[in-house]
């Protein structure tokens, strides 16, 4: 008996682009090596994300629209709401990525136990009932109203919703659930395309706020198809080393606030702990006097904080001079030497340069481009920098040194927190900072060697 051989079709893992055969690129966005097969799906009783009214709307003119404020539900965790834009919208769906072991879970389940007056259904897919109350009881809290309902198919899981009308709904992970009217795996591309949609549509028909977990990829990227990116409302994803005890929780998409927000976190044995004043644990703790050591005043979206740039620089044991750097771009450290070797005339090839950014954070900032100048020369010297002394200007080819984004707010960061100096640009408009600090204003490299290093 001839057996029906199963039609699959191929689908980009980045923006879900269809196609009847495998090719190397997608035509559609033009990634390389994207294409997964899957079953075809003869026929979807799904319905499109955007089609969660029932009935026909129609054109309404602009200026009859009452805008109203969002109504924000507090979730408990001050970092949070504010990365929120003061607490979570009624009916959004939020995503929230990161790398295994980082602490999505972690905040997930904080959230339920530290705010009891929320009524919160704890979707797992990936653990059982018992993982998660061994969980809870090592972070604490009250979760005397916090449900735990352990499940994977997405239709059991909306249908128990819908009856139990929570006032959060979270979901971990949305690559372990799958909807009954698809044939492929849970965790491909038409899965969590139809699960997304799903839910999407129930928060915005319920008014309930909605939660998900995601994994990423090895390239750092939330696993899955680009859409899911595009259905949501709120991408948020942690950032930092798993060894390091801080977390970077950065929004990527928000469509009630600003994308320019990060909140710090601190991994404990009791769970995330918030982190409200990030300079104070950034900045230098150790006994003063030595040397590679500076700190720069950096600004991540709306926050400035300070944190220290730790450099050694030895001779070269091998033939082939060592740059190491963690934290740091690796090629933006390689210019600035080089900067230091021709504009300076430091001769640093011969040797090696090690570089490392306190609190295992990963800095693009260009502003502590002085910084990093300033801790390898500290460390090339033997010659410590005075610890209320800190930088914040970006390092050009020519040797300059150029202003950079809100310096005061930089500046006022570094008042506050005790610093008596600060290293700027020449060209920095600095007419409305404190009088408490001294502005000290350098046009290039060899001027900034002369005043720091006499």
């Amino acid at each position: 008996m001839a057996t029906t051989k199963t039609k699959t079709v191929w689908y980009c893992t980045s923006c879900g682009n269809e196609s009847p055969k495998w090719m190397g690129r997608c035509p559609a966005c033009g990634e390389w090596n994207t294409m997964v097969e899957e079953p075809r799906q003869a026929s979807s009783k799904s319905v499109p994300a955007a089609a969660y009214r029932s009935e026909r709307s129609k054109p309404v003119q602009l200026n009859s629209v009452e805008a109203t404020g969002e109504t924000r539900v507090s979730l408990c965790n001050n970092e949070l709401d504010r990365i929120l834009g003061g607490g979570i919208v009624p009916g959004a769906l939020v995503l929230i990525g990161g790398e295994p072991g980082i602490g999505k879970s972690t905040l997930s389940l904080q959230i339920p136990t530290h705010c009891p007056g929320l009524k919160t259904l704890y979707v797992t897919g990936e653990e059982s009932v018992r993982q998660v109350k061994m969980r809870a009881d090592r972070l604490g809290g009250n979760s005397e109203n916090c449900f735990i309902y352990s499940e994977t198919l997405i239709d059991n899981v909306l249908e128990e919703a819908k009856a139990m009308q929570p006032d959060l709904m979270i979901v971990d992970s949305v690559q372990t659930m799958y909807a009954g009217n698809m044939d492929s795996a849970p965790g491909s591309v038409s899965q969590i395309k139809e699960v997304a949609a799903q839910l999407l549509r129930f928060a915005k028909e319920s008014e309930i706020p909605v939660i998900l977990i995601g994994h990423i990829t090895k390239d750092g990227y939330i696993a899955g198809p680009k859409v899911l990116e595009h259905i949501v409302d709120v991408v948020l994803q942690f950032e930092g080393e798993n060894k390091g005890s801080y977390r970077i929780l950065r929004s990527i998409k928000n469509r009630f606030g600003s994308t320019s927000e990060l909140a710090v976190f601190e991994m404990t044995g009791s769970g995330l702990r918030e982190v409200s004043n990030p300079s104070e644990l950034l900045i230098p703790m150790h006994e003063q006097g030595l040397s590679g050591t500076a700190v720069a005043a950096m600004l991540d979206g709306t926050r400035s904080f300070l944190f220290e740039v730790q450099a050694l620089v030895s001779s070269a044991v091998y033939g082939t001079a060592q740059r190491s750097a963690t934290g740091f771009d690796v090629r933006r450290l390689n210019m600035l030497l080089a900067v230091l070797e021709k504009r300076a005339g430091f001769h640093l090839s011969a040797k090696d340069v090690f570089l490392n950014m306190a609190g295992g954070l990963k800095i693009t900032d260009p502003a502590c481009d002085l910084a990093v100048i300033c801790a390898v020369l500290s460390s090339n010297f033997d010659f410590s920098i005075p610890a209320d002394v800190c930088f914040a200007a970006e390092v050009g080819l020519s040797g300059e040194i150029r202003p950079v984004a809100q310096v005061d707010r930089r500046i006022g960061e570094a008042a506050r927190l005790g610093f008596k100096k600060i290293y700027v640009s020449s060209f920095a408009s600095t007419e409305h900072c404190k009088d408490d600090i001294e502005v000290v204003k350098v046009a290039d490299v060899p001027s900034l060697v002369k005043k720091l290093f006499r």
